[in-house]
């Protein structure tokens, strides 16, 4: 197989311009459910979430205590101490009474302020025996008193659609009494690898092959961003292979995603095959590692709500498959799900080292955060040392043609924020 001149290949594309063309083409997928609150992790709302309540429904106490009305402890002090009759007991989900004038209401954390109260006394400020409970202090209106309303409001939305649902969301979803939740459906990708190199391990391992370690990152991460993942498996080498199978990945999925095969190699096939069953729309990013990612599309042949399955292809060596998923698959099928906010936040921090040479490509390298609060990277920056993801804290976002120097302020992308 010839391949075409690099004269006459476009460039390469920024990791900006990249990412703009692939978010640009996602629109969310159609398609929502209903599901529990307890089985709602990870997914993403369709509607908001507008609560029919305030939240506390009611005023309650922030301490255990003494209700009172203040105007009755103006003159406490600790040479002149009032002494007022205990008129009700309230624990949390009791119903209290109205407090009369002149009285005081035991209560305790979260339980609702008897009408007529304005203040809430610690217990630790209350000495009491038998005549009653004495004030040595006099308190401020208001103290003590969570007002109705306080966090959130009727009417108000808590959770607006597009959220991806974190523990802490579903917690406040169920503090407005939402038992179920309408969230988009699970975005369904297609995934398999190219290279009669590889060996799916458990299996011997023939000489000149290895073990096929992308297939078991690509399919953790898919899972970690909640798509409902098809593994096609190893493909062989070869184009009609390649095509029937992009043809299968297509019929009921929102995505292809493939691994291998997009290079410019005689037994690089993904990316003809795309081209035979459908189109590519852009091919090479400017970026180390992971310069060969090509995104597309690929026709249907059955009838869909779309004629066409969107189509990612990712460079076979281990780390640029890792780095180009986390920094444009992941973006792409979180833009698919719905998901508003889908940046990562970025961090400016300190190089603990020194790169005398910048590549001409944006560079990502892998780095970990040193106790001194610097970071340190990796000595090995091939994209075939898979250790160095495991042992990186994330990745240094360095421009193209950029050294970088100790002491210097990088921009620093956790790991937690790509996975998330």
């Amino acid at each position: 197989m010839s391949t075409t001149p690099a004269a006459s290949r476009p460039p390469m594309l920024s990791t900006a311009a990249a990412l703009a063309t692939l978010l640009a083409a996602a629109r969310r997928v159609d398609g929502t459910e209903t599901v529990d609150g307890f089985n709602a992790l990870g997914r993403v709302l369709a509607a908001d979430v507008v609560s029919p309540l305030d939240v506390p429904p009611m005023r309650t106490s922030s301490m255990d205590g003494y209700a009172v009305r203040a105007a009755d402890l103006a003159g406490a002090s600790d040479s002149n101490g009032v002494t007022l009759p205990v008129s009700q007991r309230i624990p949390a989900g009791a119903t209290a009474e109205p407090l009369a004038a002149g009285t005081a209401a035991r209560i305790f954390t979260g339980a609702t302020v008897p009408p007529g109260a304005d203040t809430i006394v610690m217990q630790e400020m209350v000495r009491l025996d038998d005549t009653g409970a004495t004030f040595t202090q006099a308190p401020s209106e208001g103290e003590w008193i969570t007002q109705q309303g306080a966090d959130i409001r009727r009417g108000s939305i808590v959770l607006a659609a597009g959220t991806r649902l974190t523990p802490q969301a579903l917690g406040l979803a169920a503090s407005v009494g939402c038992a179920a939740l309408e969230v988009v459906r699970r975005v369904r990708v297609a995934v398999f690898f190219t290279g009669d190199e590889l060996t799916t391990p458990g299996e011997p391992l023939r000489p000149g092959a290895i073990y096929n370690s992308n297939r078991y990152t690509l399919r953790a991460l898919l899972a970690g961003i909640g798509c409902e993942v098809t593994d096609l498996g190893i493909v062989p080498d070869r184009l009609d292979a390649t095509r029937e199978t992009l043809r299968r990945a297509a019929r009921d999925h929102d995505l292809i995603l493939t691994c291998g095969g997009v290079s410019v190699g005689e037994e690089d096939h993904v990316k003809p095959a795309v081209e035979a069953e459908g189109r590519i729309s852009m091919w090479q990013i400017a970026m180390k590692p992971g310069k060969p990612l090509a995104f597309g599309a690929v026709r249907r042949d059955v009838p869909a709500q779309t004629d066409e399955a969107f189509f990612i292809g990712l460079p076979g060596n281990p780390v640029s498959s890792f780095c180009t998923f986390l920094l444009f698959v992941r973006p792409f099928i979180l833009r698919l799900a719905g998901v508003a906010s889908i940046e990562p936040r970025v961090y400016s921090m300190r190089a603990d080292f020194t790169q005398k040479k910048g590549d001409r490509r944006n560079e990502f390298l892998r780095a970990r955060v040193n106790h001194a609060g610097g970071l340190d990277v990796f000595a090995n920056q091939s994209s075939a040392v898979l250790t160095s993801t495991v042992w990186g804290d994330g990745l240094i976002d360095n421009p193209p043609d950029h050294a970088i120097q100790a002491g210097e302020i990088v921009r620093f992308i956790p790991f937690s924020e790509l996975m998330r």
